[in-house]
């Protein structure tokens, strides 16, 4: 895609982090932007900031997990730009806990956000994506859905499955006016880990505070620095948009070592400067 001047974009997630950056950047790229997120008061303060500075936003609070809502929320946007060009399925959240000790009650939570959120966003808004001459949808992975780390077992089974799930649409959809994009982001300097249910780490530490600290200070990417390379993605039609050096490396490793790629990601979490 050239240019985003007058076109529509649905961002899902866009409350904050991201979600909100791709918001902002689109908006000052002419573009319509249509934001949702389940925290209304994010939400309007993305949608609040946007037309401040000159910009066309129209927010919804919407739980991604609801497939009624979903439908009814593309039919909305249809209804209210006359058109859907780009489509990017956002919102995520993650849970911190070992496999055995992982509730079904936040496994489901994560599956029914990141998984399902991601279906139902991009089945709900595909027959008016076929209708433009161009349009994406874009899902957006994880690096934690190239490779997997301990306490993230829900986590790396949601994203692995957003990135299943979006590689076989782009077979299916290659006749058509649609392009898929799935992003792999490596660690962003987002509120994923503040927002998610921690029950213990993978050191086997119950202390969310830590574990927020131990990330912010990993997370080497910004929220701004992500959006800008999916949108350039974008730009350049790239099937696959990895994000950072981490993400990077990280595939990289995968690649070259599949079967014991776990080695290496288990010398790393028990070094001091991992902590």
């Amino acid at each position: 895609m050239r240019d985003f001047l007058a076109k529509t974009v649905v961002i899902t997630g866009a409350g904050s982090g991201i979600g909100r950056e791709l918001a902002f950047q689109l908006a000052k790229k002419g573009a319509f932007v249509a934001v949702s997120d389940i925290n209304e008061k994010n939400v309007r303060d993305t949608e609040e900031q946007i037309k401040a500075s000159g910009g066309k936003a129209v927010a919804a609070v919407l739980d991604v997990s609801d497939r009624t809502a979903v439908y009814r929320y593309a039919d909305q946007v249809q209804n209210e730009f006359g058109r859907v060009d780009v489509v990017i399925n956002n919102a995520g959240v993650t849970v911190s806990e070992r496999i055995d000790e992982l509730s079904y009650d936040d496994f489901e939570w994560v599956m029914n956000i990141n998984f399902w959120g991601v279906v139902y966003g991009t089945k709900a808004f595909l027959p008016y994506l076929k209708q433009a001459k161009e349009a994406y949808v874009v899902n957006i992975s994880s690096l934690f859905g190239l490779v997997s780390f301990p306490t993230q077992g829900s986590y790396n089974a949601s994203k692995f499955a957003v990135r299943g799930f979006t590689e076989a649409l782009r077979y299916e959809l290659e006749d058509t006016s649609v392009m898929p994009i799935c992003v792999h982001p490596g660690g962003i300097d987002t509120n994923i880990v503040s927002n998610a249910r921690f029950h213990q780490g993978d050191n086997g530490s119950s202390d969310h505070q830590a574990a927020i600290r131990d990330f912010s200070r990993l997370a080497k990417t910004t929220p701004k620095e992500a959006a800008n390379c999916i949108i350039d993605g974008l730009m350049h039609k790239n099937k696959r948009v990895l994000i950072g050096h981490d993400a990077k490396l990280f595939d990289l490793m995968q690649r070259l070592m599949p079967s014991r790629y776990d080695r290496f990601v288990s010398f790393l979490l028990k070094q001091t400067f991992f902590r």
